[in-house]
């Protein structure tokens, strides 16, 4: 299985299918790069390199016992890109992967990057706050870690229920579906989890927004209970000038699974305008 080693020396599991442009998918929690297989696929037989990787503490990589801030996230994001010397990437970012976007554009600029996705993202910023009123109680995500800590197998498996909207009469998740995202889930670090958990939920990415100075696209659902795209999509697009904003009607967090048609072809749109940009 292919690892690559970033600068604190920390392993961390990818895949590399395809070729072409490069495009590199960023996870949300607590999951891996194996919940993109209903894009990664389609993404390479489009005719793109596809590059996903486990964040540290997930999936196969390796588990430390700390780096689980997001500017630690994004230095690893930024070792993917040089050591596999990526250059005019579109950088895709799901729910917390969507937080990895924003910060490494501020942190680490767009030299090898030409554009930008945010899905079902945390940005620009979800707790609630004296100037962020419409935000989350921090108290929802303190019982949120305290569940994490005493059952993390049945938080999780409670917490799938609202991420698929699995109790909408009219939702089409299968238990395989179910099962299969707790055998990713349960393969992060508690540690990791908890501490990622804090990480997503209390981070403040409204001073990065300003850095997402390429073309992006900014998909969300609007019937998303875990993060409501009145706080999170709709703001993020906003913030972005010359952003492209999609609301999926009714659609819930795991807008890459329920709604994986409607993404990936407002996916392909989107990398396709980029080719049709660089002909001009």
């Amino acid at each position: 299985m292919p690892h690559l080693t970033t600068r604190d020396g920390t392993d961390l599991f990818y895949t590399d299918w395809g070729t072409g442009r490069p495009v590199v998918l960023i996870h949300g929690w607590p999951l891996s790069s194996a919940f993109w297989e209903y894009q990664a696929r389609v993404l390479a037989e489009a005719g793109y390199r596809v590059v996903a990787y486990d964040r540290r503490g997930f999936g196969r990589s390796d588990q430390p016992w700390s780096g689980y801030d997001y500017d630690t996230l994004v230095d690893d994001l930024a070792d993917v890109l040089s050591t596999l010397d990526l250059s005019k990437v579109t950088l895709v970012g799901f729910s917390m992967g969507g937080g990895e976007v924003a910060r490494y554009l501020s942190r680490h600029g767009t030299g090898r990057v030409a554009q930008a996705v945010l899905i079902a993202a945390v940005t620009p910023f979800l707790l609630k706050t004296d100037d962020h009123p419409e935000g989350v109680d921090k108290a929802v995500y303190d019982e949120m870690v305290d569940a994490v800590e005493r059952d993390r197998p049945a938080y999780l498996e409670g917490f799938a229920r609202s991420f698929f909207g699995i109790d909408r009469p009219n939702s089409t998740i299968s238990e395989g579906i179910i099962r299969w995202y707790m055998q990713l889930a349960l393969q992060a670090a508690p540690h990791a989890t908890i501490l990622t958990a804090r990480a997503w939920s209390e981070t403040d990415f409204r001073p990065d927004m300003a850095s997402f100075t390429v073309p992006t696209l900014v998909l969300h659902g609007g019937g998303d209970e875990n993060v409501p795209a009145a706080i999170a999509g709709r703001a993020a697009a906003a913030a972005i000038p010359g952003s492209r904003y999609v609301e999926y009607e009714g659609a819930q967090h795991a807008v890459i699974i329920d709604s994986a048609a409607r993404v990936n072809a407002d996916l392909l749109a989107f990398l396709g305008q980029a080719l049709e940009d660089a002909a001009k």
